[in-house]
């Protein structure tokens, strides 16, 4: 049985592990396929992110790091030039009815889950955590994905109900931003 809480020191390793293995620049074509993240992260960024809060983990029964996901305001995502562009955006964009601003909505991802744990509901799970965190701040949750993992949009759009609100290009790439209603739970009732 994995276990799903906020991360801390002790996970960094474990974290910039499965980064490494999953980073778009590390994939052949044929594993890019599989799904990757984008945004490499420092081992200070990551500690950066715990003192905010916003790193979530799950982890398999040896204590092993198996999935990841960061969650975190505008003002610590705006170190990368991506998500400078993405907020420049927000004046023309709305979910549902409201207008998406920096005050109003925060910055989920990335999200990696370990390819020998995919597809056991651990993304439902991992998110429920960090939703259930950030819903007392943000009504709205704002990500991208490059346009060419088709895997992490259907797994955010059809497992999560994560709707797509824009599509902008950012270094010879094409990414679609989504955005997420926060007070809406992603765990199936029973």
């Amino acid at each position: 049985m994995t276990q799903t809480r906020l991360g801390n020191s002790s996970h960094i390793s474990g974290v910039l592990e499965l980064q490494g293995q999953n980073l778009f620049k590390n994939l052949s074509e044929e594993e890019l396929k599989n799904g990757f993240v984008t945004t490499p992260f420092t081992n200070d960024q990551v500690e950066k992110i715990i003192e905010q809060k916003g790193l979530f983990v799950s982890l398999n029964e040896q204590g092993r790091v198996i999935a990841y996901v960061f969650a975190g305001s505008w003002d610590y995502f705006s170190q990368w030039e991506i998500f400078k562009i993405m907020t420049s955006r927000f004046p023309q964009l709305c979910f549902g009815n409201v207008p998406v601003t920096t005050e109003n909505s925060f910055q989920y991802g990335p999200i990696c889950i370990h390819k020998d744990y995919r597809g056991q509901g651990i993304i439902n799970r991992i998110f429920e955590a960090m939703r259930l965190v950030f819903v007392e701040k943000y009504p709205i949750s704002i990500t991208f994905i490059n346009k060419i993992n088709v895997i992490s949009e259907r797994a955010h759009t059809q497992k999560l109900g994560w709707q797509i609100v824009d599509e902008f290009e950012y270094n010879n790439n094409t990414y679609i931003a989504l955005a997420f209603d926060m007070t809406k739970s992603v765990l199936k009732k029973s």
